[in-house]
C-alpha cells in the first residue's frame, strides 16, 4: 500500500511539473515575439513568390537576407573601392552596406545614385566629415547621406509603428538612433512577429533578421523607388 502511495505521489509530481512547464512555455510564446517568429512564422512570403513575378521590394528583401545567410560581420572601415559597382569585402560591411547590397540585388546602385546627386548638389548633403567634394568610396556608406538621398528622391513615410502597421512594407528602409546617439539602418522584412510587426534585416555586429523595429528610436522611414 505504501509503495502505491509513493508511486501516485511521483506521478502527481511529474504531472505538476509538466503543467508548470507548459504554462511557462505558453507565456514565453505569447510574449516573446522572437520565439513566436521561430515557431510560427518560419517561412518567408517573398520566397514563395515565383522568381519571374518578384518586384523591386521583393528583390530588396532577398538581397538583404543574403547578408544574414553569409553571416556578414560589422566593419565600417574606409575602403577604396571601384566605381561604379564598388563594394567592400563580401564577408564584412556596415549597416549601410546591408542597404546598398539589398538595393543592388534589385538592380539599383546607390553608390552611383548618391555620388551623381552629390556631384550636382554637394552643398545639400550633410558636411560632417570635412570634405570639399564627393568621395564615391564612402559617401553612399554613410547614414546621413543615405537619408538625405531617400528624403529627396524617395517616399518619406511614418516613423510611428503603433496603429501604422499597414504603412510598413517589406523592402522599406528604416533608420534608427541608438541610445548612445549613433545612427543605424536596416531593411524591413517580409516576416512579422505575432503582433504583425515586421522584422528588420540589419547589421549591428553580425547581419541578422530580428524583431527590433520598436527597440530604438526611429528617425527615418523611406521607400525607393517611390
Amino acid at each position: 500500500m505504501s509503495t502505491s502511495k509513493n508511486t501516485y505521489k511521483k506521478i502527481f509530481l511529474i504531472l505538476g511539473i509538466s503543467a508548470l512547464v507548459l504554462i511557462a512555455l505558453k507565456f514565453l510564446l505569447s510574449d516573446n515575439d522572437s520565439l513566436n517568429f521561430n515557431t510560427q512564422n518560419f517561412y518567408s512570403p517573398v520566397e514563395k513568390i515565383p522568381p519571374e513575378e518578384r518586384t523591386v521590394p521583393d528583390l530588396i528583401v532577398l538581397g538583404a537576407r543574403k547578408e544574414v545567410e553569409k553571416k556578414v560581420t560589422y566593419d565600417a572601415s574606409y575602403v577604396v573601392i571601384d566605381y561604379p559597382g564598388g563594394d567592400v569585402p563580401q564577408d564584412r560591411g556596415a549597416c549601410t552596406d546591408v542597404v546598398i547590397r539589398a538595393f543592388r540585388n534589385a538592380g539599383i546602385d546607390l553608390q552611383v545614385l548618391i555620388h551623381e546627386d552629390m556631384q550636382k548638389n554637394f552643398a545639400e548633403y550633410p558636411n560632417n566629415w570635412g570634405l570639399d567634394k564627393p568621395d564615391p568610396n564612402i559617401d553612399h556608406r554613410r547614414v546621413p547621406n543615405q537619408m538625405h538621398f531617400f528624403k529627396k528622391h524617395g517616399l518619406v513615410l511614418t516613423t510611428q509603428v503603433e496603429n501604422h502597421l499597414t504603412e510598413w512594407q517589406w523592402g522599406d528602409v528604416v533608420y534608427f538612433k541608438f541610445d548612445n546617439g549613433l545612427e543605424h539602418c536596416g531593411i524591413i522584412s517580409d516576416r512579422k512577429n505575432s503582433k504583425g510587426i515586421p522584422l528588420v534585416i540589419h547589421n549591428a555586429g553580425i547581419a541578422t533578421e530580428e524583431d527590433c523595429l520598436k527597440r530604438w528610436q526611429i528617425i527615418g522611414h523611406y521607400r525607393y523607388p517611390p
